[in-house]
């Protein structure tokens, strides 16, 4: 609650107090309450992490620790440990997943090693990331389609939950359904109502083996492109502005942005037109 409380902003113009509550899943009343939320030191650390993580994925617990000392911090291994998980980072030689591990009953093998893509909607894959916010964080999932690298669908959210993982697959699913849909194996996407959403479209579930950095490397680099275009760029004071710049930054992404990879094509000409 004390997350959500302070994502809210009351001066906001566009959003109500209660629409900015509805979105947030929190009750109006209780936006009333002083909350006890991360501290000023904490939330500043996250930001390190944030950055420095795009540098250095490898790095877990230990090296970032001390990483931090040598910057001349006083943290221990036990405090960076607990910021890493609020942020749903864990280092896993050398790809950071950014969901928390699930333990299903059914493992999917990672269908993609040694296969060309060459058509839009053969791969699409999926990915959470943390956005900073000067009083908080909120988590930003989106479905990529590989051949193209055009942003299908995003959400934010500020919990690691399910819910809005499905809400992100739901409107990916109004442009077209993928012949295989890649994802590590975190809970979000390990879960049985992810899992049964898949099958029930008739899509091929692949998973990213554990450890394996490349098994999902176009949204890695849509992340690495979206945090040094966009995220770092600004500071968000609200949800709402965080919502508009990124709306507007994945349009731009789609529509305009100019990819080497592509023959500097846009990914909506390379989607929409083969």
């Amino acid at each position: 609650m004390d997350q959500k409380r302070a994502l809210i902003d009351p001066t906001d113009e566009q959003l109500s107090i209660r629409q900015q509550c509805a979105t947030l899943g929190l009750a109006r009343s209780s936006y009333y309450f002083e909350p006890q939320g991360e501290s000023e030191e904490n939330l500043y650390f996250m930001r390190l992490l944030d950055e420095q993580y795009l540098k250095t994925p490898s790095y877990g617990v230990r090296r970032m620790t001390e990483w931090l000392i040598r910057q001349g911090y006083h943290v221990n291994d036990k405090r960076i440990r607990r910021l890493l998980r609020l942020m749903g980072i864990e280092a896993i030689y050398p790809h950071p997943h950014l969901s928390i591990p699930g333990e299903p009953e059914k493992r999917y093998p990672y269908l993609l090693r040694g296969v060309t893509i060459e058509r839009s909607n053969q791969v699409w894959s999926t990915d959470i990331t943390y956005v900073r916010m000067p009083r908080g964080f909120l988590y930003l999932v989106a479905v990529i389609d590989w051949h193209s690298r055009y942003v299908l669908s995003w959400e934010l959210s500020n919990t690691l939950d399910t819910s809005f993982c499905l809400t992100a697959l739901e409107n990916a699913f109004t442009h077209a359904r993928p012949e295989i849909f890649n994802t590590d194996q975190g809970s979000q996407f390990t879960s049985q109502a992810y899992i049964e959403r898949l099958l029930s479209a008739e899509v091929r579930i692949s998973w990213d083996g554990r450890g394996r950095a490349l098994d999902n490397i176009f949204i890695e680099r849509l992340w690495r492109t979206v945090k040094y275009e966009e995220i770092y760029l600004h500071e968000y004071q609200t949800v709402a502005e965080a919502n508009s710049h990124l709306e507007r930054f994945f349009r731009f992404y789609n529509q305009e942005r100019l990819h080497q990879s592509l023959d500097y094509q846009t990914p909506a000409e390379v989607y929409f037109i083969q």
